[in-house]
């Protein structure tokens, strides 16, 4: 264990020190930790290698950008770096409180109200990316600046993903990505401007804080379409049927969605395939041979 208690001194006073941590769920990339504070407090740490660290480091970018949408709640960051061995990041623990009853309507809407937040601060002139690359679970993920969404998600991300994949596709599946990628101006569409995107929706990425409502966790941010973060949400079983109906109603949601979503989603298969081996491939191709 790193010996953080001149980082716990600094954010929580001189008396303050760490009486006992426990070992956590904290996903597959990092070791998390519940940790005790004398003061009474308690914080949540991640930890990984130090050579790790721009884990972290894109984790608080991501974070940030939405907090500043003033929607969804984030949890708060007290610090992040190095110490010793280890990279780290220190957070607010969140004690969950029993969901409310509109838990699922409130999360739909306030999702709608991020998708509508100006992302011009990190993507002036209603471009497409994110000033930085960053991580989409323990995969990179590019996010170069591109003016239309069509291109940014070409570019930066079915072909990204499918040169990392290269090794599981024979010549004809290949030339079926090829079409795919040449006409996907047919299957998507631009939208009327770029939205901040936490660009890794799914179950495992939100949380219930103590005020009952819902919390994102380990972003992907970046900006695009606002039908990306949706689709993602339907990835793996979806979210109570309240949450959809609350989207719908905000009016974000354009006509011929459900044909794209799968499309969307190819990127995310795409990128489980590479991380996780050929169990996805079958996923993979039923949707490019769909949509070529």
């Amino acid at each position: 264990m790193a010996d953080y208690a001149e980082i716990i001194h600094e954010l929580f006073g001189s008396g303050v020190g760490i009486i006992g941590r426990k070992a956590v769920s904290g996903g597959d990339i990092n070791d998390a930790f519940l940790v005790y504070l004398s003061d009474g407090n308690r914080i949540f740490l991640k930890e990984n290698s130090k050579a790790n660290a721009g884990f972290f480091k894109a984790e608080v970018t991501g974070l940030s950008a939405i907090r500043k949408t003033g929607t969804l709640r984030v949890p708060q960051v007290w610090k992040w770096g190095v110490c010793e061995d280890k990279s780290y990041l220190m957070m607010e623990y969140l004690e969950a409180a029993p969901p409310r009853k509109d838990y699922w309507e409130h999360f739909g809407r306030q999702l709608a109200h991020m998708h509508r937040a100006d992302p011009s601060e990190w993507t002036p002139g209603g471009k497409y990316g994110f000033p930085e690359d960053n991580f989409i679970g323990a995969g990179a993920q590019t996010n170069k600046i591109r003016t239309g969404w069509i291109d940014f998600f070409r570019e930066c991300r079915l072909e990204v993903q499918f040169q990392r994949a290269k090794s599981y596709f024979d010549p004809s599946d290949r030339k079926a990505m090829q079409s795919l990628l040449d006409h996907l101006d047919q299957f998507l569409t631009e939208p009327e401007h770029p939205s901040l995107l936490h660009g890794d929706l799914w179950s495992g990425n939100f949380v219930t804080g103590d005020d009952g409502y819902a919390c994102l966790i380990d972003p992907a941010v970046y900006a695009g379409h606002a039908e990306a973060d949706l689709a993602m949400t339907e990835l793996f079983g979806g979210f109570a049927p309240a949450f959809y109906d609350a989207y719908k109603e905000s009016g974000k949601l354009l006509p011929g969605y459900s044909d794209r979503r799968d499309l969307y989603n190819l990127y995310h298969l795409l990128n489980h395939l590479n991380l996780f081996g050929g169990s996805y491939y079958g996923a993979v191709m039923r949707i490019v041979r769909r949509y070529k």
